[in-house]
């Protein structure tokens, strides 16, 4: 096995789901993606704050059409802990055998 490692704090789904929608884009909208994981805003505050915490997770406050709006992007620590989580998913389902008679 490589060096990579789970990441529990990427572990639990909503997280990694998280991580990886936000690895796709440079930043995305708080309501966009509490649509995208299918969460209340309460449950994704607390994932996005336990992210930025551990450093993955950049937020952004800004006011748009009147309303204060957060954006979220997954920093440079992020993405090398969510490419890190995923090798090690990798190496653990690689030996996984194929479908048996």
């Amino acid at each position: 096995m490589s060096g990579a490692k789970i990441d529990m704090l990427l572990h639990a789904p909503a997280r990694l789901q998280i991580a990886a929608l936000l690895d796709a884009v440079d930043e995305m909208e708080f309501s966009r993606l509490r649509s995208l994981v299918s969460v209340s805003d309460s449950v994704l505050s607390k994932h996005l704050a336990a992210l930025s915490e551990a450093g993955y997770v950049g937020l952004r406050k800004a006011a748009e059409a009147g309303r204060q709006r957060t954006w979220a992007s997954l920093n440079r620590a992020g993405r090398r802990a969510l490419r890190s989580h995923v090798a090690a998913l990798r190496e653990i389902v690689a030996q996984v055998p194929a479908e048996r008679d």
